[in-house]
């Protein structure tokens, strides 16, 4: 038998977390569908349990680890009521409402009935697909200059990518590292012009033209990286310590495809100063649905927004 819920918050994330903590201190017993350990995607916690030390959320001057903070943010949710469930939504019906959430047997009778939904999947970083990724991520790998630049003062790094994505990143980066060298496959950068011009006018910053990388070195932190030109086939170790991986996202949104408008990139549309989708009464916070900014604050600044539009909108069906 489907169990009825004002709220149903798919995925976890600051987003997902803070939408929680929200909805419940509103009594509306939200149920959150964190997501599976196992998957490759719907990671509970988001991108953030990969991260090892965060220095620029609000309210820790120290700092904090990423685990740590999703720890936090869930004890929270759970002391205010919120359900919490190390599962992962297998199918979703916003045809009709209440909306139906499925965990589980796709096929099966749908697990929840909601009266909303809040949508936060987040995105995921594409990465290299090698090895040594799992084992360097947040120790020297990143794939987020705003969040980690702070820490390679005076190093020498690389950028691996050639998109206006990269080449910002690159700039970036160039506050504080000695070098950065920009690592691509191609002779050429798909970035626009105005971005090539400002990176190849940058003294900082080196080209690592038709190559791509094989391999990152390092036990404990990143030490080096392996590096093949596709032209001469030659294989080099270079010895920089900090890799940044730009080669794109990819919105977690393949459960929603049919079911909410999505962007040509794949995230999901909401109205202009809101978190309201393109259903009524299901709304989208965080990563999801933000393509530009991509932070741990202003996806838990919209989980709150995502969880006050829910309420709002609740409370007006209901008059």
């Amino acid at each position: 038998m489907s169990e009825h819920r004002e709220v149903v918050i798919i995925g976890s994330g600051p987003a997902g977390l803070t939408a929680a903590i929200y909805t419940a201190r509103a009594n509306l017993n939200p149920v959150i569908l964190e997501g599976e350990p196992s998957s490759t995607s719907d990671q509970p916690g988001g991108q953030l349990m990969l991260t090892t030390e965060v220095e620029n959320f609000p309210g820790f001057p120290e700092g904090i680890t990423g685990p740590e903070l999703m720890l936090n943010l869930r004890s929270q949710a759970a002391r205010f009521g919120a359900t919490i469930l190390t599962v992962k939504s297998s199918r979703v019906d916003f045809s009709q409402r209440p909306f139906r959430v499925w965990v589980g047997d796709p096929h099966a009778e749908p697990t929840y009935l909601a009266d909303s939904v809040i949508v936060a999947t987040g995105a995921q970083s594409l990465m290299l697909g090698i090895e040594a990724e799992r084992r360097l991520i947040g120790h020297g790998l990143s794939t987020c200059a705003t969040c980690d630049g702070f820490f390679f003062r005076e190093h020498d790094i690389c950028v691996v990518g050639g998109g206006d994505s990269a080449l910002e990143e690159a700039m970036f980066l160039t506050r504080f590292a000695n070098s950065v060298t920009i690592i691509h496959r191609r002779d050429q950068l798909r970035a626009s012009k105005i971005m090539q011009d400002r990176a190849r006018s940058n003294p900082k910053i080196r080209f690592m033209w038709n190559s791509v990388v094989e391999d990152i070195v390092g036990d404990a932190s990143v030490t080096g990286v392996v590096v093949r030109n596709l032209e001469t086939g030659v294989v080099d170790e270079h010895p920089f310590t900090g890799v940044f991986v730009a080669i794109g996202h990819r919105p977690t949104t393949d459960l929603f495809v049919g079911q909410l408008e999505l962007k040509d990139n794949g995230y999901i549309v909401t109205e202009a100063k809101s978190t309201r989708t393109s259903v009524d009464g299901v709304f989208a916070c965080g990563d999801v649905q933000d393509d530009y900014y991509r932070q741990a604050i202003t996806a838990a600044g919209s989980g709150c927004a995502a969880a006050i539009d829910a309420e709002r909108w609740l409370e007006a069906q209901a008059g």
